[in-house]
């Protein structure tokens, strides 16, 4: 498998999961800061990799009002702030070609988000200039499939790759995850990234947003880790009950702890790390 380097950590392999975590989207400045830094200290105290995400501008909502963010420049310059200041790398998801240049100065991993994954122009383009390229599979893809994708970026000269699992469309507002996605996605050689909080939304569950069932993510991230998959993928908030995006599928920050701890342990059982 090829193993992704980003500042002093490895991913894929035989190493240790990576976590990829941070607000759906930026809500503010402090918000975020607060965020980061709680997510910081707890993943350097349990001794994991660490990634801090979130959105400028998610421009795939449910409805018309749905809250998207402060947008490319204003969401770009938050960003910048967070990763000087806690010298941390950054993930967000890009949603057109104009912004594609510009993000790529600052953020460390690029996202091409689920519903992109098929636009060949656009996936090329991203792998072209982002320093690694995340692909979040489309819920409406098979794990075979992701096969396609990778020749498409290999193909602009990128071989950065991680490709993520976020659940398959089950029926009307609703998703699943079938575990065997994992080992025949990493069996393409690359690493795979589980995304907890989104396989267990329900798009569009609400009418005018989209619903979650949070209770169920420690379910299946455990399920995940014993899988033997390269990341995990949260998105959280201090009060998901007030977020502005995505709040029902995301966790309480202080819930995070006992979650990690018992991944790191099924991490390092599967992985026979001492």
């Amino acid at each position: 498998m090829n193993q992704i380097k980003l500042n002093d950590f490895s991913i894929g392999s035989n190493t240790g999961f990576v976590l990829i975590a941070g607000p759906c989207v930026l809500e503010d400045e402090t918000a975020a800061m607060d965020v980061a830094q709680y997510l910081q200290k707890l993943t350097a105290k349990l001794k994991i990799p660490f990634i801090f995400k979130a959105s400028y501008d998610k421009a795939n909502r449910t409805s018309l009002s749905s809250y998207r963010g402060p947008g490319l420049k204003e969401g770009l310059a938050i960003l910048k702030r967070i990763k000087e200041k806690l010298d941390v790398p950054l993930l967000s998801d890009v949603h057109r070609f104009e912004e594609i240049d510009e993000a790529a100065q600052i953020v460390d991993v690029l996202q091409v988000p689920a519903f992109l994954c098929r636009q060949t122009d656009f996936v090329m383009e991203v792998a072209k200039k982002a320093k690694i390229i995340n692909i979040k599979k489309g819920q409406f893809l098979a794990p075979w499939d992701v096969a396609n994708i990778i020749t498409k970026v290999r193909a602009a000269g990128n071989e950065k790759i991680l490709i993520t699992e976020r659940g398959t469309s089950f029926g009307y507002n609703n998703l699943v995850f079938d575990i065997r996605s994992l080992p025949i996605m990493r069996e393409i050689g690359y690493p795979v990234i589980f995304d907890a909080t989104h396989a267990v939304q329900l798009p569009g569950g609400t009418g005018t947003a989209s619903g979650g069932q949070r209770n169920m993510v420690p379910y299946l991230a455990k399920a995940a880790v014993a899988a033997g998959v390269d990341g995990i993928f949260l998105e959280v908030h201090r009060n998901p009950e007030k977020a502005l995006c995505d709040g029902a599928n995301s966790l309480y920050l202080d819930s995070l702890e006992g979650l990690l701890t018992m991944l790191k342990q099924i991490d390092s059982l599967v992985k026979n790390k001492s």
